[in-house]
């Protein structure tokens, strides 16, 4: 038996989808204000784009200070929201006036970026640089923002010959309600070609 979910009292149907869409990795943006602030927020909209070039995406929802920062600078910094880091990433979405800065509140160090003015956050394992692709596309109440990455950066101790670790950089991730996730069992499976699964006779 299932229970049919109506829209909610605001007309929309997110608060159910945010529970079923999980989890959501988190995109830990920093960016700075025209008026020099640097500003931190996580935002649980958030994935990949394109391959190549490689452009990553994240989702305002309404206007907030990163979206205003990016428009502004057109460019910003995902910095990886790690499972050590939680309450400070939590802290860093409080809805602190545009003259507070969030590394500040946090308690948290700004590094300097390769490739763009925005200070990566020095806690965590891994930043991805990028500059602004196209304009933040209004859709809904939110805005979608695409970033063409310009440098990545992981420490040494989340890589191995082949690249990050997801274990060793250890990512958080959003859920329903108040709740985040952190990894748990990891399992491996290759993707089978056709070639490798069709009788001979069927193979071009």
């Amino acid at each position: 038996m299932r229970t049919d979910i109506g829209a909610d009292r605001h007309g929309s149907f997110v608060r159910a989808v945010k529970s079923l869409v999980v989890p959501r990795p988190i995109a830990w943006v920093s960016s700075v204000s025209a008026a020099g602030v640097h500003n931190l927020a996580p935002h649980s909209f958030f994935t990949v784009a394109s391959g190549s070039p490689t452009i990553v995406q994240f989702v305002s929802v309404g206007e907030k200070d990163s979206l205003r920062n990016i428009r502004h600078s057109r460019e910003f910094v995902v910095n990886l929201a790690a499972a050590g880091l939680f309450e400070r990433i939590n802290a860093t979405g409080t809805d602190y006036p545009p003259g507070i800065s969030e590394f500040d509140a946090a308690g948290l160090t700004r590094e300097p970026s390769l490739t763009v003015a925005a200070p990566r956050v020095a806690e965590s394992p891994a930043a991805i640089e990028c500059r602004l692709h196209g304009e933040p596309l209004p859709i809904g109440d939110s805005f979608l923002v695409f970033g063409e990455v310009t440098h990545v950066v992981v420490d040494e101790d989340a890589m191995d010959e082949r690249g990050p670790v997801v274990r060793s950089l250890d990512p958080i991730a959003r859920l329903g309600r108040n709740e985040w996730g952190e990894l748990g069992r990891i399992r491996s499976i290759r993707r089978v070609p056709y070639r490798e699964t069709a009788p001979e006779a069927d193979l071009p």
